[in-house]
């Protein structure tokens, strides 16, 4: 049986994930920065919680753990690397180790760049990566505590994803990236129809998260710094990748 995968927001714009194996009833929470929305969600679902997943140190990310610990008895997993800004970690997790829920398996994989120390957690029979700050809908994590070089191979790590990959990123923020990619590529036929899609979307308040990877290929900015038609766009022609790359990142950090 597929995981249940439902989207908890969380302050203004951040989402909070629950997964859930029907088969087993074995439930995690994903980057729950509050507690209350999750307790809630739980609650309306009948399901209790056995793993919190962290996927970096930043408060709006692990702010519900240790409640969410003290409630459920949950084992908090996060980065390895990171063990000493995780809250209530107890297992640390690097690049290659699974993470069981119930009856399916997460790979874990380092996507550093926005912190010294981000992971995300792969569900490859599912088609579900769950990415933090790194991967965005249209966008991608400001570098702070990473370089260009860190995101840029993080992003590529992600974009080798099957197309069918579903991105769970923790972030409402597409209306806005999707702004800053029309005055990059303006002319990309299949971001054009995308911003329509997502202006639909936000007008009815729906969700802009899951994206998938193939979309995010054809659309994103910051994964297509090695695409011919993408750099004459944007004047970048000749320029190395990941030059390409901190030269966007750097426009969208300008970016009104």
């Amino acid at each position: 049986m597929p995981l249940d995968i439902r989207l908890v927001p969380m302050f203004d714009d951040n989402y909070g994930f629950l997964i859930h194996d029907p088969q087993t009833g074995e439930t995690a929470v994903v980057d729950p920065g509050q507690p209350g929305p999750i307790i809630a969600a739980l609650d309306a679902l009948g399901w209790s919680l056995g793993l919190i997943l962290n996927t970096h140190h930043h408060q709006d990310h692990v702010g519900g753990n240790q409640a969410l610990k003290a409630r459920y008895g949950a084992q908090v997993v996060g980065p390895a690397a990171d063990v000493d800004r995780i809250p209530g970690i107890d297992r640390g997790v690097s690049e290659g180790d699974l993470v069981n829920i119930g009856t399916h398996s997460a790979w874990v994989l380092e996507v550093h760049g926005h912190t010294r120390a981000h992971i995300a957690y792969w569900f490859s029979s599912d088609a579900a990566v769950f990415c933090g700050d790194t991967l965005f809908a249209l966008g991608c994590g400001r570098l702070f505590e990473g370089t260009a070089e860190d995101m840029w191979l993080s992003l590529q790590k992600l974009r080798a994803l099957p197309p069918e990959t579903k991105v769970y990123c923790a972030h409402e923020y597409t209306e806005s990236n999707c702004r800053f990619a029309l005055t990059v590529e303006g002319q990309n036929h299949t971001l054009r129809a995308r911003a329509e899609a997502i202006a639909a979307a936000r007008s009815k308040n729906i969700p802009t998260v899951p994206s998938t990877i193939a979309l995010e290929r054809a659309t994103n900015p910051f994964l297509r710094a090695d695409v011919s038609e993408f750099l004459v766009a944007t004047g970048l022609a000749g320029r190395p990748a990941v030059e390409a790359f901190a030269e966007i990142r750097r426009r969208k950090d300008i970016f009104k």
